[in-house]
C-alpha cells in the first residue's frame, strides 16, 4: 500500500523548494500513523510515500508491478524488523544496486541491539535511529531527521547514529 499524501502542508523544501519524495518502510499501523502525524506538523510538503514489508519496498524502488509509475524518493525510511523480507536485506539489496544506492536510508527501529546497528552500517545505512518512546522525543527526533536529510542542512551526506 503506498500512501501518497504529503506529509506538510506548505509544499517547499528550504534549499529547492521543490517537494521531497520520502518512502516509509513500516509494518505498524500505529508507527505509521505517528510518523505522517509527525511529518505533516514539522514540514514542507513533502510526499510519504508508504509500503509495509520488504518485498513491496523493493517493488516501489525498482518501480515493478503496482509501482511502475512510483517516484525515485529522496530518502528512505526502513523499519528492520518486517514481515516477508527483513530491513537488513533490503537496506542490502539497496546498497548493493548502482541505482539505488545513493538514495539516503535512515534505519528507524526499535532494536538497541549492537549486532543490528553494526549491520545496518555495515550494509552503508546512512543514519541509525532508535525510535523514542516518548512522543515529544519522537518528534524532535523526526524533525532532526528532516532539517538534515531534506531541508538543505547536509542533506545525504555523511552518517550519524540517533539513540
Amino acid at each position: 500500500m503506498t500512501d501518497r499524501g504529503t506529509a506538510g502542508s506548505s509544499g517547499a523544501d528550504g534549499e529547492t523548494g521543490k517537494r521531497r519524495e520520502i518512502l516509509l518502510v513500516e509494518d505498524s499501523q500505529g508507527d505509521i500513523r505517528l510518523i505522517r502525524e509527525a511529518l505533516r506538523e514539522i514540514c514542507g510538503g513533502h510526499v510519504l510515500h508508504v509500503v509495509n514489508d520488504g518485498v513491496e519496498a523493493l517493488a516501489f524502488l525498482h518501480r515493478t508491478g503496482v509501482y511502475v509509475s512510483a517516484p525515485r524518493p529522496d530518502l528512505i525510511l526502513l523499519d528492520l524488523n518486517l514481515p516477508r523480507k527483513n530491513g537488513r536485506e533490503v537496506l542490502f539489496e539497496i546498497k548493493c544496486d548502482t541505482q539505488l544506492r545513493d538514495i539516503p536510508v535512515i534505519v528507524l527501529t526499535i532494536s538497541t541491539a549492537e549486532e543490528d546497528i553494526m549491520t545496518a552500517y555495515r550494509f552503508h545505512a546512512n543514519c541509525y535511529v532508535i525510535k523514542p518512546v516518548n512522543l515529544d522525543n519522537f518528534f524532535r527526533v523526526l524533525k532532526s531527521i528532516e532539517r538534515y536529510w531534506l531541508s538543505g542542512g547536509s542533506a545525504g551526506s555523511g552518517d550519524s547514529h540517533v539513540g
